[in-house]
């Protein structure tokens, strides 16, 4: 008996877990359902995909999930139930992936063990209680021009559809495919314009990119914005992420990092330069696919005028991030203080030869009691409960401290070099 089914025309969902049927499905695509920004084409493409999973839900007579091919949630058809729903259904993987919007590592790599990357046509995957699947799933690969791009997905029921339905279900994921690969085009070239204005070295390559990638975005371009750097990333430079997977995100590259080394820059819209919340998203969206990694967001701006501006900004905020862990993974420009200027010197220029034997391996810790002395503008009773030291102890060190540098502690001038000499030692 074919299940009643209720299609719906806004991809953000109910937020019931009993509304999505894939492994990654989510209560809430957000913004995600937009193949990179906002503007109308952007919305059209959404309804698009919309539409095709309707179509698909309807011909099987079962709701519908729509995941790109690293199961983030594109869209999905809902149950109509009058009745309760099988409790079943809610297996642990299908609840976990609701919560965290996405699926883990495990179960992507578990649900491709049954061979969804390489097949042409439907896939049934069994249930198996003990990986917490306790709902057995047809799965659809998504695919053009022979690349999978993504996957539709149903709960496997009884008696289930018939391989006429599935036959015909698979010539809409054909359709679902082209629009795909439309989007990760145009993603592609975003990134390549994008990577091009932030890497130019001479300004009229930089201010021919800027035109190009105006060009791009459209209306978007003249839209409020801000840029993220997330460095170090440690991922392949062609292995950045999807810019769909990323709320919020209008284009991403990967760019040069420190000698050897990459960092991923994202280009945000944002609803205001008032709300930074997007950005701050973005960034920690990112940051769970680079553990080791720390993120900076620029200065909010309308228009690319500034944009090469907006990633120093950006970038200076991540390294300040990883100096300095109270700045938390995500430091934004406006918050890290004297790391605006110091981010700004020569790679050697804090450097200086009277605090070198300082910041020597055999002398960490003095070198950490003078640092937070600075900190606590020279407050002997605050610098001591934070090292947890009996004030003499404190004395004593700043004491070796001035020996080890010739510096004065109590002149304003030797203590503002030694408290720069610290803060970029860190850089």
């Amino acid at each position: 008996m074919r299940q009643n089914v209720r299609v719906t025309s806004d991809s953000r969902g109910s937020g019931d877990p009993r509304d999505a049927s894939g492994p990654g499905a989510a209560g809430d695509s957000g913004d995600r359902g937009a193949p990179g920004g906002t503007g109308g084409g952007a919305v059209r493409a959404r309804g698009e995909y919309q539409e095709l999973v309707d179509e698909i839900s309807e011909l099987l007579g079962a709701p519908a999930t729509l995941e790109n091919r690293d199961f983030e949630l594109i869209s999905f058809g809902v149950y109509d139930s009058e009745g309760d729903l099988d409790p079943s259904a809610l297996d642990p993987v299908r609840t976990r992936s609701i919560l965290t919007r996405r699926s883990t590592a495990a179960v992507r790599e578990w649900f491709e063990g049954f061979g969804i990357t390489r097949a042409t046509g439907p896939v049934r995957i069994p249930p198996t209680p003990e990986a917490g699947v306790y709902r057995g799933r047809i799965c659809l690969p998504v695919r053009h021009r022979g690349v999978v791009l993504g996957y539709v997905w149903l709960l496997d029921t009884e008696p289930g559809p018939t391989e006429r339905q599935l036959a015909a279900a698979m010539e809409v994921t054909a359709r679902i495919g082209a629009l795909l690969a439309d989007e990760a085009q145009q993603g592609a070239d975003l990134s390549r314009e994008l990577r091009a204005v932030l890497t130019a070295e001479r300004d009229w390559q930089r201010d021919m990119a800027v035109t190009e990638l105006r060009s791009a975005l459209g209306a978007r371009a003249d839209t409020p914005h801000t840029v993220v750097c997330v460095a170090p990333w440690t991922s392949a430079p062609d292995d950045a992420p999807s810019v769909r997977t990323v709320p919020g995100a209008e284009a991403l590259c990967t760019v040069p990092w420190g000698p050897a080394g990459h960092a991923l820059a994202l280009l945000v819209r944002l609803r205001s330069t008032d709300v930074p919340g997007p950005a701050l998203a973005a960034a920690g969206r990112l940051l769970e696919r680079a553990r080791e990694a720390a993120a900076g967001v620029a200065g909010p701006r309308t228009g690319l005028a500034e944009l090469t501006e907006a990633w120093r900004e950006a970038s200076a905020s991540a390294r300040a991030a990883l100096a300095e862990p109270g700045f938390g993974p995500v430091a934004q420009w406006a918050s890290i203080g004297p790391y605006r200027l110091l981010t700004a010197l020569p790679p050697r220029a804090g450097q200086d030869v009277a605090v070198r034997t300082l910041l020597g391996p055999a002398h960490r810790e003095l070198a950490r009691t003078a640092e937070v002395y600075l900190d606590r503008a020279g407050q002997a009773g605050r610098t001591a409960a934070e090292l947890g030291i009996h004030r003499q102890t404190l004395y004593y060190r700043l004491s070796r401290v001035e020996q080890l540098t010739g510096l004065d502690l109590d002149d304003g001038e030797d203590r503002l070099l030694l408290h720069m000499a610290l803060k970029a030692h860190r850089l």
